[in-house]
């Protein structure tokens, strides 16, 4: 495995074409607005090296029988899936941010024994070509990012009825030793920090739709591979001089890019799928299904953090003994154990699939991701009303450090004794930075379109709630004869 510093430097060694502001990032390793993600990814580095989180981070291959970070393993059993539920909370924690590695994961594991099933029907080799990719992966403890969303043009029409055949991505030429792709992948999470990507289909398709029907992995600086990187609110302080208290966070953070596969060669030996449209609703159901699982671990973490901070503004402001504020914390609290309950409990009604790893309850994993796109906001919107309105209303760093400024900044925004200026500040700009900042592409708006929007959770739900058999039970115990 990795160490932290490994990673930063196997990075530096990628040729990848990122474009930010319009123009290209000489060195995304470095540069001030993109570090912060790579540092939340270095976190799931660093914690696999510490023995005290061995159990959590790391595991034993299936394919090697070699000790792996858990973000490259195939989950062997539903204890596996537990884990992976309290490792996610446990980086939420640490970094208060999105540490990106969950969507590989994920997906590692949906195209592992959607593969299996292909090749099962149809006699295709896309199962060995997976084993041969991720034991790969596992080995050189590679960051993969998992790609499934397309930007989808008219949502009212398929892909193959697009006015921009490009608006999915899809096969644009065959050839004998590979194929051609071209299109894109939007809201890629953590792709700028990633050494592959993983595609996938981002919907069920049908027979018309064959070019689209198409998964595959490639280095993430392939030729014909570009990212544009996503805007965040207050990402341009992380640029300031002399910032630091202003982010908030200012270790860890997270990003999104749209990236762009523009004429990109995948050799047979990296594809996984390649017109099996039959198969891609199972792909897409059981990525969304795990992914919609980690939700309850990652969220959860960060939730953790939001928590804490907005207790410590309560204990800053003075209002730490009210009623309504003890009843309030005591709410963000339920609502956060009630996410990490169905993350649990997806998890512990897992089950094996035929290629042998094993995957959660799909109906349990979509009620789980249903109120992450709930909870979430009535938790911002509980720490935003115990902090009060400074926190969006607060001097900038340069103010407070400001000779003539400093004085009066100190006289006039004094909370309890005892407790500086400063770290009433510092700790209000934590919460703004959870709740509006750059960190909240990795807790308020992502918990309601990550793993899609909570209109597919609820098509999931009434697919897998099984109406006539509950209608049974309901007739049995009313005693209405059967027809």
């Amino acid at each position: 495995m990795m160490t932290r510093e490994e990673y930063f430097e196997s990075l530096r060694k990628l040729n990848l074409k990122v474009y930010m502001f319009g123009e290209l990032v000489e060195n995304p390793v470095d540069n001030p607005i993109i570090r912060p993600s790579l540092n939340s990814i270095g976190m799931t580095y660093e914690l696999a090296n510490q023995p005290e989180y061995e159990d959590l981070m790391t595991a034993t291959s299936s394919l090697n029988g070699q000790k792996v970070n858990r973000f490259t393993h195939l989950h062997q059993s539903t204890e596996d899936l537990v884990k992976k539920v309290k490792m996610l909370r446990l980086l939420g924690q640490k970094t208060g941010s999105c540490f990106q590695r969950c969507v590989g994961m994920d997906a590692n594991n949906a195209v592992f024994s959607t593969t299996y099933e292909i090749d099962e029907a149809y006699g295709t080799n896309y199962h060995e070509n997976f084993k041969k990719f991720l034991n790969d992966v596992q080995l050189k403890d590679l960051v993969v990012d998992g790609a499934m969303t397309d930007p989808k043009g008219d949502r009212s029409l398929s892909p193959s009825k697009q006015a921009d055949p490009d608006s999915y991505l899809r096969v644009v030429e065959r050839r004998p030793d590979g194929v051609v792709v071209r299109g894109a992948k939007a809201h890629q999470t953590g792709i700028v920090n990633s050494h592959e990507v993983l595609v996938m289909p981002t919907i069920a398709m049908k027979p018309d739709d064959k070019d689209y029907a198409i998964s595959f992995a490639v280095p993430t600086d392939s030729e014909g591979i570009f990212m544009i990187y996503g805007r965040q609110s207050c990402d341009t302080r992380k640029t300031e001089e002399g910032a630091d208290i202003d982010l908030g966070n200012k270790e860890f953070g997270g990003h999104e890019a749209l990236v762009i596969f523009d004429n990109v060669f995948v050799p047979n030996e990296r594809i996984f799928m390649n017109g099996e449209t039959e198969f891609a609703g199972m792909l897409v159901e059981r990525f969304s299904g795990y992914h919609r699982q980690s939700y309850g671990g990652c969220k959860v973490g960060v939730g953790d953090v939001l928590i804490g901070a907005t207790a410590l503004a309560a204990d800053y402001n003075g209002a730490a003994k009210a009623s309504h504020v003890k009843d309030k914390l005591i709410e963000m609290t339920h609502l956060n154990e009630t996410l990490f309950s169905c993350g649990v409990a997806c998890s512990c009604e897992g089950c094996k699939t035929k290629s042998g790893n094993y995957i959660i309850d799909l109906l349990l994993a979509n009620v789980c991701k249903q109120n992450i796109t709930r909870f979430p906001y009535e938790i911002v919107r509980l720490a935003e009303d115990i902090a009060g309105g400074l926190m969006v209303t607060l001097p900038s760093e340069k103010d407070f450090n400001t000779a003539e400024l400093k004085p009066y900044i100190e006289k006039y925004l004094v909370g309890v004794e005892g407790v500086s200026v400063e770290d009433r500040m510092r700790i209000m700009r934590l919460i703004e930075n959870i709740s509006l900042g750059t960190a909240a592409v990795g807790y308020r708006t992502e918990s309601m379109h990550g793993a899609g929007s909570p209109q597919a959770q609820r098509i999931m739900i009434s697919r897998q709630s099984n109406l006539e058999q509950k209608k049974e039970l309901a007739k049995n115990i009313a005693n209405i004869k059967k027809d």
